[in-house]
This record gives C-alpha cells, structure tokens and sequence, in this order.
C-alpha cells in the first residue's frame, strides 16, 4: 500500500458532476491512492460541489464548514469552484485546491502538489475538457445502472442559468467513442446507460455540424443493454428522426425529459428561451401522436421575474391538459452574473413558493391516475436495493429515473442489479408496489389480457 494518503469524495450536484467524481475516483485509485467513503478516515476530502441556484450553493458551503470544523485538507473542486475560486481559498484556510469543472482530469497531480505544501489553484477559464472511454473511472452508482455522458458544456445562454458560464461550450463526444464506453458498461453487467448531457438533442452539432442524436440511439442499439434512457431532450431538438430512432431502437425507453420551464411565450422570452416559443401545445401534440406509449417528465420554474397572475393561470392550465407523468417545480433562483438577476418585477419569496404549491397540487392527481394505470400489469422492475431489515427489495420501472422519480417497492426474491417481471398490486401518487412475477402469474396476466383484447 505505501503510505499514500487516503482521500474520501463528498459528491453534491447532478449527475454530470457524478460522472466527474467517477473519474477522479478511477484517476487516484489507478495511481494508488486509498479511496474511501468514510471522511473521518481520510487526509483529504475532495468536496465536487454544485453551484446551479442558491440552495445548492448553501448545502456546499455547509458541506465545506462541517469539513473545515473537522480539521480536513480539503480539495474543492466542481461548479462552485469554478465560479468562487479565489473567494474560497481567502474564506477557507483549510482549502488547500480549488480545481475547475474542466480540470478534474489533473487531481492526481493536484494532490501531488498539494502533499509537496502547494497551495493549488487550476481552473481553466473557459473549461473544453470531457473525459472519453479511456479515462479511468470508479462508478458510484447501483451495479445496474450507469450514467454516460454525451457532452458536455451548453451553447444556450437561458436567462437563469449561470451552467454555460461554469461548465463552457458544447463539446460533444464522437458516436464511436460512446459506444465504446456503453460497451464496457454492457460487459460490466450495467442494465441501464442514462445518456446525460445539458442538452442530448443537440448532441453533435459542434462535431458533425448537425445534432445526430438519431445516429447515435441507432448505433447504441447494437449494445447488449435493456434499457437507455436520455435525459434533457428540449422538445424542438425531437425531430421526426429522432421519434423514428426512438420507435424503432428497442432498448432505448420512450422515456422523454423534456426541461420546458414554462408554457407562456412572453415568460419563455424573458428567458431567453424564444426558440422555444412555439413549442407547446402542438410540439407535445405531436411527440405524443407518435410515441403514444412514451413517459413525460419535465421541469418548471414559477416565480420568474414579471411573471403574473396570467402568465401563471397559462401554466396551470398546461399542465391541467398535457397530464405529464412526471412534473418537476422549482422557485426562481436569482443567480448574481445571469441576465435574470437584474430583471425588474422579482417576485417574493412567499408568492413563488404559493406557485410552486398550486402547480404540485394540481399535478399529484395527475400523477396519481398514471401511477393507478399501472396496476394490474406486469411491468419490468430493475432491482436497486434491498431493505435488510424486512427483506423487500425497491427498484424503479421504466417509468421512473433514478433520484427524480418514483420507485416500486417489491416482495418477493430477486438478485440485486437484475431485471425482473413485477406485478403492480398498489399505487400512490409517487411509488407503485408489487411483487416478483411467476410464470404462472404471467400467463393468468396474458390471458386476462387477451380475452380483454376479444371482448
């Protein structure tokens, strides 16, 4: 072992900062660094924060306290870090690196430095690093499931969203080298490859000249995995090609995230989201028309600067028609260097939070009859965990995605990391129940379901 120090990751943020925890974990282990999840034990922590709105902020900074009181060397690396880098090392004595989002790639050689008594700084001011297949990499996720990340960086400039800014342009990977990676992840027994970028429909268009996330389901159809998923599909980048690469590549889930974050143009034009415009009503009309068996999530922000009581009934009343699966809200977060801090009109606290409210309220029963629907089928369960205490095992259906959704809690005896047949019995509006299918069960299932069909 050598007496390399032993360093311990405090992973905070989504999933894209996942993948880089993954791989500084995979770059330390590979060069003999002990890596464990207890921070106590460790000489170093690496803190991979989050800087997207307030809240996120504040749980890293707790984060860095609790860390800094417990007398830790600590490596701050991720959005936060690119955007307060200076500020940090002068609030934080016990910072010993701040590494940007695209310089995770150096953090063995950033320990290194900061072993020798250096004080590190790295970031790059416009990040244009993304990791490939050849990159190291310690997955932190449930066996079954691993996130895959097609690019990275967002061409946009959302007036809300400070991403861009901390993460750089879109920079996507080539086709080839993500199925090389969704191939290894097949071998390692992985039954379910999440695609993730900021923005998976425009996957490409800086390499190819063109998005060509159609190509890239078709060649990720030749992998040996049940399921793929994709996250952040912005409805006008769901071109009829992409509905056809859907329809046609069986393991890629009809499973859309479509981050809308509101239906009325005037607030999607303050938003800087004007391409957006025309979006709503006939744009989910129509991926509904064809893929009528697909599952919508999507995302709103209430509380955006001058948004009235007009503006919010328009929204009630899309959510009221289009009966999302899934539905997502959060209160506008004024981020200082983002063009919607200085709007005019912000709203109070009080009054966003009263939205967010009225909007969850009329989406749970929503969520509840589509939830209900399921009962009765027997649906593919992928078995995540399993309650040592009673013994019941929880997993998720196609339906659902990891940490945003629901789960489906089931009885019966199935290997953790395994695909399995799950008969619904019971739903509330988040969850669904059920237990472990026979044979028997499936063939009373198939009967009832064809002398239905005869009727």
């Amino acid at each position: 072992m050598g007496n390399k120090p032993i360093v311990a990751v405090s992973h905070l943020g989504c999933e894209k900062n996942r993948i880089d925890t993954e791989h500084m974990l995979g770059l330390l282990v590979g060069a003999g660094y002990r890596v464990d999840s207890d921070e106590e034990l460790a000489d170093f922590v690496i803190v991979n924060t989050c800087s997207f709105i307030q809240s996120a902020r504040e749980e890293s900074v707790r984060t860095l306290v609790e860390l800094a009181e417990a007398d830790k060397k600590i490596v701050i690396t991720g959005c936060m870090a690119q955007h307060f880098q200076q500020e940090l090392l002068d609030e934080l004595p016990e910072a010993v690196a701040v590494v940007g989002t695209g310089d995770y790639h150096k953090i063995v050689e950033v320990i290194q430095r900061a072993e020798a008594g250096e004080r590190v700084k790295e970031v790059s001011a416009e990040p244009v690093y993304i990791a490939d297949e050849t990159t190291p990499r310690y997955r932190t996720t449930t066996e079954g499931v691993a996130y895959l990340r097609v690019a990275e960086g967002c061409d946009y400039r959302c007036a809300f969203c400070i991403i861009p800014h901390l993460r750089g342009k879109q920079r996507s990977r080539s086709i080839e080298s993500v199925v090389t990676e969704a191939r290894q992840l097949a071998a390692e027994g992985v039954q379910e490859i999440i695609l993730i970028s900021q923005i998976t429909t425009n996957y490409g268009l800086d390499l190819y000249g063109e998005p060509k996330l159609a190509e890239l389901l078709q060649a990720l159809g030749e992998v040996d995995v049940p399921w793929i998923r994709m996250h952040y599909a912005y409805p006008t980048g769901l071109t009829p090609k992409v509905i056809e690469a859907i329809q046609e590549t069986p393991n890629v889930l009809p499973y859309l995230d479509l981050p809308l974050q509101h239906s009325h143009p005037e607030v999607l034009r303050s938003m800087n989201r004007p391409w957006q415009g025309q979006v709503n009503d006939a744009i989910i009309e129509r991926i509904k028309a064809a893929l009528p068996q697909a599952v919508l999530r999507t995302t709103f922000i209430v509380g955006f600067p001058g948004e009235t009581e007009l503006h919010f009934e328009h929204l009630m009343q899309f959510v009221q028609k289009h009966q999302f699966d899934h539905v997502g809200v959060f209160t506008f977060s004024p981020e200082e260097g983002t063009p919607a801090y200085s709007l005019p009109n912000q709203l109070p606290q009080t009054v966003m939070e009263a939205r967010r409210d009225a909007l969850m309220q009329i989406q749970q029963p929503i969520s509840l009859r589509r939830n209900q629907a399921e009962i009765g089928k027997v649906v593919d369960v992928l078995i995540e965990q399993e309650n040592p205490q009673t013994g019941e095992l929880i997993g998720r259906s196609a339906r659902f995605a990891p940490e945003v959704d629901g789960l489906v809690y089931v009885q019966g005896e199935a290997r953790l990391g395994s695909i399995v047949p799950v008969a619904i019995a019971a739903a509330d509006i988040y969850d669904l129940y059920g237990y472990v299918a026979d044979t028997k069960t499936q063939l009373r299932g198939a009967l009832s379901r064809v002398s239905t069909s005869t009727l």
